[in-house]
């Protein structure tokens, strides 16, 4: 079994992987917290979440015999992005769609465990698995206050994948939770959307409200959102793990000059066949051109100058409601801050007056 592990962690290194643990197939460790988050509604609409909650309780049903799961990060993490477009997208979807690179190197994996002896369920963000639960039961980091995945040498800026197999490989030890006292992501969170220690509201969440939801946003978030067009990485970037984070070697996560060259008012001219064209193979598309244009507007709505209007102006009559109703929001939003910046204060003290006569 030594062997074997040897083996396979040298198989997850020749594919890129960052690092690889594994951890025994049994009953989910803290899935209470995760069937509590559920009844409470705070997973929103996202109402595959609420599905299988046996399978995502135990890979045993995922995986008749299963003996392990082998839990894989990869780095993403690319530094700065290459300029100030005047807007920030979420560092995961700088480019193209993990889920199809992981997948493919997942295919390869599977290949090779089979080639061992094994029977497996490969999943990338993709099925009923409580990936973070099994990734600290396996060692590869812990869960932080923010909910997100903390590792000791990646920090916050690394994909999650699992192979669920029939193999018995020697399990590696849980890991330590190490944020201590340190509560950075929370305070970082732009709408508060973390109600506690590792207690996430997605309702609130900046990444939930501008991919997930489908729907309008609500206007008590859109000044919040502030110049995010797409996810946030705000508690990520917040924790001090990161000071050890390295630069991913791998090119498919490079931020795409062809996005980060446009402007916010570049992205109002797209059509559905340019946006198809633009956001090729990029997790970006999923959420559709009528979502991403909405998300475009609430940020211009908060960074936007009166130079934004004409663009904006002919989106208030746009056939889609979603896009009407935000460009209608941001149009307000500048006219009304064009107004306060221009107006004079309502008393104006001269420097004279301190003059001593």
């Amino acid at each position: 079994m030594n062997d074997l592990k040897a083996r396979l962690i040298a198989k997850a290194q020749e594919l890129g992987f960052a690092d690889c643990r594994v951890a025994r197939a049994a009953e989910a460790a803290r899935r209470d917290l995760y069937e509590q988050w559920v009844a409470e509604g705070k997973h929103g609409d996202m109402a595959w979440m609420a599905r299988n909650m046996e399978r995502r309780g135990d890979p045993r049903l995922v995986q008749e015999g299963a003996q392990s799961v082998i839990v894989l990060a990869m780095n993403y993490f690319q530094g700065p992005p290459p300029r100030e477009p005047g807007y920030r997208i979420a560092r995961y979807a700088w480019n193209d769609d993990y889920h199809d690179l992981i997948e493919a190197k997942l295919k390869t994996f599977e290949a090779w465990l089979i080639e061992q002896g094994g029977v497996q369920r490969r999943y990338v963000d993709t099925g009923p698995v409580l990936e973070r639960n099994w990734a600290s039961e396996a060692g590869l980091g812990w869960g932080g206050k923010s909910t997100m995945q903390i590792h000791r040498q990646l920090g916050t800026w690394f994909f999650l994948a699992e192979l669920i197999t029939t193999l018995e490989i020697e399990p590696d030890a849980p890991a330590k939770d190490h944020c201590g006292t340190c509560t950075r992501c929370i305070v970082a969170c732009p709408t508060q959307a973390i109600t506690a220690p590792r207690r996430l509201d997605a309702r609130r969440c900046v990444s939930y409200l501008t991919i997930e939801n489908k729907g309008s946003i609500p206007v008590e978030f859109r000044r919040a959102i502030r110049d995010r067009l797409y996810g946030c990485d705000d508690c990520l970037a917040a924790c001090p793990w990161n000071k050890f984070a390295q630069i991913s070697h791998e090119a498919t996560f490079q931020a795409r000059q062809s996005v980060f060259g446009m402007s916010l008012r570049d992205f109002l001219t797209l059509t559905d066949e340019s946006f198809r064209a633009l956001f090729a193979k990029s997790p970006i598309k999923r959420i559709k051109r009528h979502a991403f244009l909405r998300n475009v507007c609430v940020v211009l709505g908060n960074v936007g100058t009166a130079e934004d209007l004409p663009a904006l102006l002919p989106l208030v009559d746009d056939p889609h409601p979603l896009i009407a109703e935000h460009a209608a929001w941001a149009v307000e939003e500048i006219r009304q801050r064009n107004q306060t910046s221009h107006e004079a204060p309502a008393y104006y003290e001269s420097p004279e007056s301190h003059v001593s006569n």
